[in-house]
């Protein structure tokens, strides 16, 4: 599926909706640098972050609202982004494939599982790209645990543990951490999406589910500490921690194996770099992190103490997956992300919400 009529050596016109921090942190910066790729409208209401737009993009056009991008530009664009708040996802989904237009949609795709599959089907009936912004395949980390897991330096896997742990007392408030259903906020369907999207990549299928969610900050509304254990149908465990709450931060991996187990602490600092103003740009280090921050593959013995070898952290890499769209577009390459892939992780999603409402282990 293309649904575009960009050809070699024509970059493709992307609108971009949202210009919050998805939209003007990461995708605004990784379209621009991407081969193949021009920024040619940013939706946004909001006046500051409109001048913010034509400060950093002084060629982009801006429109207030999604009417007037498809009604004014709808037919000279080649791609639509949507990197607006989660509740807009599936409206704005369905009404670009419907003027016939490709699309890639910021994770959650999608509130439910179901309302993922119909927009795949609808991208299906219509021959269309569809593509979700699971941008943490392309982690540092979990790029070098691919690696690992590639070369059975670790042996069977047994246990992986992963974890997006902040330590954030004071909530900060916006539709991210609103309590209304329909805002689709919380952590567990925000860092939850990466979390759950990794261990399905790494190790397949899940069949039960269970999860605790709590609100553990004064004057919040919604989720801020989640747990959530997996069975996967390979036989490996999974632990995933997502929280605004832990004092004292562990480890980014542990991945325990009948060989070895991998430790990794910090997080990739791409999305650091990208708030600082740093630009991906060709034959500029990108995504690199300093030897101190490595991880250790070992057994017997705590990487604190000195246990196992460092090993070299890979290099993360975000503008790989705005390079595979517009491969995809253009030369009929792989969807690096299907809204199929991410229906399967809302699925997970769902039952974890299940399960920490109910009390219950959730069968899949």
């Amino acid at each position: 599926m293309t649904g575009t009529t960009g050809t070699a050596g024509t970059p493709l016109r992307v609108g971009l909706i949202g210009y919050g921090l998805a939209g003007s942190v990461f995708h605004a910066p990784l379209i621009a640098a991407t081969e193949g790729l021009v920024l040619d409208t940013v939706v946004t209401s909001n006046p500051e972050r409109q001048e913010q737009a034509r400060a950093e993009f002084p060629d982009v056009r801006v429109a207030a609202t999604p009417d007037e991008l498809f009604e004014q530009r709808g037919g000279e664009l080649d791609l639509i982004v949507i990197a607006s708040p989660n509740k807009t996802h599936v409206t704005l989904g369905t009404r670009a494939l419907e003027a016939g237009l490709p699309v890639v949609v910021d994770k959650p795709v999608a509130g439910t599982a179901a309302e993922a599959r119909q927009l795949a089907a609808l991208a299906e009936e219509r021959g269309l790209f569809l593509s979700v912004f699971q941008n943490r395949r392309w982690d540092n980390d979990f790029l070098t645990l691919r690696k690992l897991l590639a070369g059975g330096e670790l042996g069977d896997v047994w246990r992986f543990e992963s974890r997006f742990e902040r330590w954030r007392p004071q909530p900060k408030g916006g539709w991210r951490e609103s309590g209304d259903p329909a805002e689709i906020g919380g952590l567990l369907y925000d860092l939850g999406s990466h979390l759950v999207d990794q261990a399905l990549v790494l190790f397949g299928p899940v069949t039960s589910v269970y999860a605790e969610s709590d609100i553990r900050r004064g004057g919040a509304s919604v989720d801020d500490d989640t747990f959530i254990a997996l069975t996967h149908a390979s036989g490996v465990r999974t632990q995933l921690y997502a929280t605004a709450t832990t004092a004292q931060l562990g480890p980014r991996f542990r991945v325990l194996g009948s060989r070895a187990g991998y430790v990794k602490y910090g997080l990739d600092p791409q999305e650091a770099a990208l708030k600082d103003g740093e630009r991906p740009a060709e034959g500029k280090d990108w995504g690199l992190e300093p030897e101190s921050l490595w991880g250790r593959v070992g057994a017997g013995e705590s990487p604190l103490t000195g246990g196992g070898r460092p090993e070299p952290t890979l290099a993360g890499d975000y503008p790989a997956y705005y390079a595979a769209v517009a491969k995809a577009l253009l030369d009929g390459g792989p969807n690096p992300v299907t809204a199929l892939e991410a229906a399967a992780a809302l699925d997970v999603l769902e039952a974890a919400r299940r399960s920490a409402h109910d009390g219950v282990v959730v069968k899949l």
